[in-house]
């Protein structure tokens, strides 16, 4: 069994027990997730479609802990001025288990 997920601008395919990291949120390790917007659900009776989102379906998860991510580093140059700049940004995420989807 499994359910795609539209979470901010990402769309993930989630089943029970994975883990996943999705965007940041403010939430403590045990905290429980849930994510309303499921475009479709697959299971022993089918898949179902949503249009675009399939009625009273959810996805339930349990939060792990904040992640960071890998570190970017962004340069700026202008030519001929002697003027460099280089600065770097991790983004951080919430890490999640999923533990039921409801259909």
């Amino acid at each position: 069994m499994y359910a795609i997920i539209s979470d901010g601008s990402n769309q993930y395919k989630v089943e029970e027990g994975q883990e996943l990291t999705v965007d940041y949120r403010d939430a403590s390790s045990g905290d429980e997730l849930k994510f309303e917007n499921v475009l479709a659900v697959s299971s022993d009776s089918g898949l179902q479609l949503g249009k675009p989102t399939v009625d009273g379906a959810s996805v339930t998860a349990e939060v792990v802990g904040v992640e960071m991510g890998d570190k970017i580093y962004v340069q700026k140059f202008r030519r001929r001025k002697n003027s460099r700049r280089r600065t770097g940004h991790r983004q951080m995420y919430t890490k999640v288990r999923i533990n039921k989807i409801d259909s």
